[in-house]
């Protein structure tokens, strides 16, 4: 007897709007103002008038991932490190089959964070000690990479096989590294775009989805790649790593780090080619790049 699946609906703008909707209801929040701020891994949606963010998931594939923002958010202000706090709502939501989480709305000052604001941050939070029931899970730097590769129907079945032999090789070479630096619990996307500066100056951190337990190195990688494509300057990186106390370029892993962050980004902007022409074209200039390793590194940011 076969049982016929429900069909699969895709995560666009129009399905992160309607999954907006029904959460507002089930919590008792005004959306009419509702205000889309981007759509990537998660949606992110802010409520003004309750001065309220909206995060929704892809799917519940991730739902431990959204339990653990949760918790990881609590650990922090405990631990004294300015955070994204949820709201009182207990969460996550399940709306439409998709993980939903609820928090409060920092205010900007209108400067955005930077380099030293990031290796400030960074700094502090590999050398703050993690509670054994947090239980973090061991960093899976390469997580949903194949799965996003094996969902797509974007890539040709040429492009498909390279992705995945590029991913397990990837693996493999990440099996082999040995780290100079010690464990900790790391943020794992952590670039100054997931800092906000308050009012008061404050630097705020956010976005908890890949919080792991494993190498600070993982951390640097991304601001060291991000500096490799032209997104900073040279003088900012070197302020950095001095001010974090590490130059992950200097590390005979990097490679391998650099080589996984691309690729990761390929596949994260894979998700959404079909949202605008802009994307699309980024994208396939990605690929183009992981297929000929020697090309310019001509990345927009997105």
């Amino acid at each position: 007897m076969t049982v016929s699946q429900p069909p699969v609906i895709p995560f666009t703008t129009l399905e992160a709007h309607a999954t907006l909707q029904e959460a507002c209801q089930v919590a008792g929040l005004a959306s009419e103002d509702a205000r889309l701020i981007r759509l990537g891994e998660n949606a992110l949606f802010v409520l003004a008038a309750e001065r309220v963010v909206v995060r929704i998931a892809r799917s519940l594939d991730v739902l431990a991932d959204a339990r653990k923002e949760v918790a990881v958010s609590a650990w922090l202000h405990e631990a004294g490190i300015p955070a994204a706090r949820t709201t009182a709502h207990e969460q996550p939501l399940i709306v439409r089959d998709k993980p939903v989480t609820l928090w409060q709305y920092i205010d900007n000052g209108g400067t955005p964070a930077d380099l030293n604001d990031l290796a400030a941050v960074l700094r502090t939070l590999h050398q703050t000690p993690v509670p054994a029931d947090l239980a973090l899970p061991r960093i899976d730097i390469l997580g949903r990479v194949s799965e996003r590769i094996s969902a797509t129907d974007v890539l040709s079945d040429e492009e498909h096989h390279f992705l995945l032999a590029k991913y397990q090789e990837l693996r493999v070479a990440y099996a082999a590294l040995t780290f100079p630096l010690t464990s900790c619990a790391v943020h794992g996307d952590a670039h100054s775009d997931n800092l906000i500066k308050a009012t008061d100056g404050t630097i705020v951190l956010i976005d908890f989805e890949r919080f792991a337990f494993g190498p600070p190195e993982t951390d640097l990688a991304v601001t060291a790649l991000e500096h490799s494509l032209g997104w900073g300057t040279r003088a900012e990186y070197d302020q950095f790593a001095e001010r974090y106390g590490f130059d992950v370029l200097a590390w005979d892993g990097y490679p391998v780090l650099r080589d996984i962050n691309e690729l990761k980004m390929t596949t994260w902007l894979m998700q959404n080619v079909n949202e605008n022409e802009a994307i699309a074209r980024e994208f396939r200039n990605r690929l183009f790049c992981l297929q000929n390793p020697e090309a310019p590194r001509r990345w927009r940011p997105f």
